[in-house]
């Protein structure tokens, strides 16, 4: 993996930063945008004054299926990281469905098994096509294929959106699909909801930044314990009425009859956590996994067999069993950095640490060389973000211009969180502000890495705070009869920045033809501003020598 000095590009006498602003993205409108709406002039100046050109970034062009398809943090990661654009979670499933490998794995025939011995087959997942972390056209899949297998009892533990869909639109999946189980369910197959609640409440945590949700996940799904109501639909209209929260922050439920839970999970059961992506999927799966455990009191731990729709997690082999293979990512930017004996810093909080660190690498978990790279976590605030919506900028801030003066490192990156977790809440003025915040850091940052003779690129890896109100087929922002708005807090379509900030006369300038340019251009541009040339199978750099 050893690298080539580039005869067209000197490397920078001062550090390379990447500077990904998540969630900001350049939409074509001004309502809506809280990107535009915030008084933001020290971006505005970047923006005007330094070489800036706009990347794709949902789509094919970050491995998603289709171009209706938005991206994420995850793949958008993947792809600063790999350089190159590789099929990814909803894609690799559906190929999977299609071609029937799915039902010809291991994986699907031990949890088919355990069914068929009597046990109940659970499917616990995030309930929409939002095609982000799951699809719903996945598990209509699966519940088919385990009726026409023989299985005779089925059990669904729905985690509700309202994030990558609209924020109430629960009701929208919840009652046509129990309208399909109508019709899947006869006399020698028994199909049912038996538990859920709002995804930011329960059971979804990831990076271990609140164990408590997963408890509540747990103790609804495994235990039965929580509220009882008849149906899933009659728990959305009585939590809306009572809590006038939005479909993610919908309280746990448990559907019962005579008061008895319809599906708690017990010995000789089987489970499919149906959520191809892995971030929000790992600690649940430990929670079923492991022996020894420690995060929250289980209770007796039941001994099901366990299956999640991918491996989550490739270094830890989390699960051990899965359904669909995740794709390889091999030679990053990262591990070809720290072949070469290039310095490298990351960090970002807790809510985006793993985006610069583990999706960063490829979806591998550690270093690459623990000598050359320093990994910085700042613990993320356990509220909810619109009411802090400057998040940990300021102390990220702080800690990154230590490290640019400290002169050790000759590649930094760092993932400000705030434009896509606060974008998530769907508050307009908290999205504003997070921006206005964003905007102080970078007039603290930029200064520094110039003084220190680097170059900084700004960017992001999706949109979001771009585009917060719902809009209608033909692309306008969606009104009521008394002119309101509906919040959206969906990533979006748009592109996103790509701003290089550098000393005069750099000695090269952007490329004029590349129309299609992504988020995996990044990585080979990173490695010519270092003085390398990229490797032969990386998507081109977005600069040229002049």
């Amino acid at each position: 993996m050893k690298l080539t000095k580039s005869s067209c590009f000197p490397a920078c006498p001062g550090p390379v930063v990447t500077i990904v602003l998540d969630g900001v993205g350049i939409s074509p409108r001004e309502d809506g945008d809280a990107v535009k709406a915030a008084r933001t002039p020290n971006l505005d100046r970047y923006m005007a004054s330094y070489p800036m050109t706009k990347l794709l970034a949902h789509g094919t062009a970050v491995g998603m299926p289709s171009d209706e398809d938005m991206g994420n943090s995850e793949v958008g990661h993947n792809a600063f990281g790999a350089g190159r654009v590789f099929a990814q979670g909803a894609k690799l499933v559906a190929e999977s469905i299609s071609s029937g490998h799915l039902w010809q794995g291991q994986a699907w025939h031990d949890v088919i098994a355990t069914a068929k011995q009597g046990g109940t087959l659970h499917f616990l997942g995030l309930f929409s096509d939002g095609n982000v972390h799951s699809h719903i056209d996945h598990l209509k899949a699966m519940i088919e294929q385990a009726k026409q297998a023989g299985v005779a009892k089925v059990r669904l533990h729905i985690l509700l959106d309202g994030r990558d869909v609209g924020e109430t639109s629960a009701l929208d999946y919840v009652d046509p699909f129990e309208a399909y189980l109508d019709g899947l369910r006869s006399t020698d197959f028994d199909v049912a909801i038996a538990s859920g609640g709002g995804r930011m409440q329960i059971t979804m945590d990831r990076y271990e930044a609140d164990w408590s949700m997963v408890k509540r996940g747990w103790d609804i799904h495994v235990l039965g314990l929580g509220r009882q109501f008849a149906s899933a639909h009659e728990a959305i209209e009585t939590f809306r009425n009572e809590t006038n929260v939005i479909d993610q922050d919908l309280p746990g439920f448990v559907i019962a009859k005579d008061g008895k839970p319809l599906g708690t999970i017990v010995d000789g059961d089987a489970v499919v956590f149906f959520n191809f992506r892995g971030d929000r999927a790992i600690e649940i799966s430990r929670a079923f996994i492991e022996e020894q455990f420690s995060p929250f009191e289980r209770g007796p731990l039941p001994k099901v067999t366990y299956a999640g729709m991918m491996q989550y997690d490739g270094d830890t082999k989390l699960p051990p069993r899965f359904l669909v293979e995740p794709p390889t990512i091999d030679r990053t930017l990262g591990e070809y950095l720290a072949k070469n004996g290039i310095s490298q810093y990351a960090i970002s909080e807790t809510q985006k640490f793993g985006h610069v660190t583990y999706f960063w690498n490829g979806n591998r978990s550690g270093k690459f060389d623990e000598a050359s790279e320093t990994y910085v976590e700042i613990p993320s605030d356990v509220v909810p973000f619109e009411q802090r919506p400057w998040m940990k900028c300021a102390e990220i801030t702080d800690a990154l211009i230590a490290a640019v003066r400290s002169g050790k490192y000759q590649y930094l990156r760092v993932n400000y969180a705030n434009g896509d977790m606060v974008g998530h809440t769907g508050n307009f003025e908290a999205a504003v502000t997070a921006m206005q915040g964003l905007d102080l850091q970078l007039a603290r940052l930029i200064p520094v890495i110039l003084e220190m003779n680097g170059t900084a690129i700004i960017t992001a890896d999706h949109g979001n705070a771009d585009e917060m109100y719902e809009l209608d087929k033909k692309g306008n922002v969606t009104r009521n009869a008394e002119g309101r708005t509906k919040a959206k807090t969906s990533h979006t379509l748009n592109p996103v920045p790509f701003v290089l900030i550098s000393r005069e006369n750099p000695g090269y300038q952007l490329r004029q033809d590349l129309p299609k340019a992504g988020l995996s251009n990044v990585a080979a541009t990173i490695l010519n501003l270092l003085g390398f040339d990229a490797p032969e199978a990386y998507d081109p750099s977005l600069i040229e020598a002049q």
